[in-house]
């Protein structure tokens, strides 16, 4: 069961904005792996996450693990390059993605997966996005942060100390360089009441 979202005081009066992106900051990691982060990028997140739990064809997912099928502990929907997004708000916000990191990553960004973490018993499990070409070569996933903060966490591919994000809200996080196939990240159960919040990650072309 889900609580509802505590929306936050900060997140201006219900209009979705995008701040500017000249404020983002980068933290550089191993293995020439490194994240942005930008706080607070989209104002409005909160009624975005509103329209977003309401408008999303939101689906569950099985998937196997050991001897048996089981629930994948979160809500998806994925969006391909050429199908419309679900708000003008992600539309906007791939665009300006695009635009800031286009002499960097030297493509747009073309899809959008949403994921709604209901509470704290939803989760991903440690991945590198590596199907399709992040497996072998550097790119870009830039996740916006949606509704009740929950912690993103980083580590070395292999072992190693994570590196914790604390996201929600509307603030924007950019893994990028080797921090694919170098790094593993994830979004861990937590004991701790926790409110729902949606990620949404647009990702080049065949980046998954």
């Amino acid at each position: 069961m889900s609580i509802p979202l505590q929306g936050s005081l900060f997140d201006g009066f219900g209009d979705t904005e995008l701040g500017s992106l000249r404020q983002i900051r980068r933290t550089g990691l191993d293995h020439g792996a490194w994240v942005d982060v930008l706080p607070g990028w989209l104002a409005g997140a909160d009624a975005l996450f509103d329209r977003l739990v309401d408008t999303v064809p939101w689906r569950a997912e099985r998937r196997p693990m050991y001897d048996r099928v089981v629930d994948v502990p979160r809500l998806v929907k994925f969006y391909e390059e050429h199908e419309p997004l679900p708000d003008p708000a992600l539309a906007d916000a791939r665009v300006a993605l695009s635009v800031h990191y286009h002499r960097e990553l030297g493509e747009p960004f073309r899809s959008a997966g949403l994921c709604y973490y209901r509470n704290e018993r939803d989760s991903v499990a440690w991945h590198g996005d590596t199907v399709g070409r992040g497996a072998t070569g550097d790119t870009m996933v830039a996740i916006v942060s949606i509704g009740a903060p929950r912690a993103l966490m980083l580590r070395p591919r292999g072992g190693g100390v994570s590196r914790r994000f604390f996201v929600g809200h509307g603030d924007l996080l950019v893994m990028g360089g080797s921090c694919q196939r170098t790094w593993e990240h994830a979004v861990p159960k937590t004991r701790r009441t926790a409110g729902p919040r949606i990620s949404i990650q647009f990702r080049p072309r065949g980046v998954r």
